[in-house]
């Protein structure tokens, strides 16, 4: 995911940002706990596309927090 591009991303719900997440194609948001997905490239920004996030996902935030 390129750096710039995710830096202008923003949860479409509580405009937080957004954490890459290479292994399964994903764009987290821990506020909104939504995991929005990355299609050939393209973030799928769209609240009923997302999928929430699972309780060990969600737990893994502090691990990501830095990046």
């Amino acid at each position: 995911m390129d750096k710039q591009l995710l830096d202008l991303l923003v949860c479409p719900v509580t405009k937080a940002p957004l954490v890459w997440q290479p292994e399964s194609q994903e764009l987290f948001c821990y506020a909104s706990r939504l995991a929005y997905p990355v299609r050939d490239g393209i973030p799928v920004m769209l609240e009923p596309e997302a999928r929430a996030l699972t309780t060990e996902e969600y737990d893994q935030r502090s691990k990501h927090s830095e990046a």
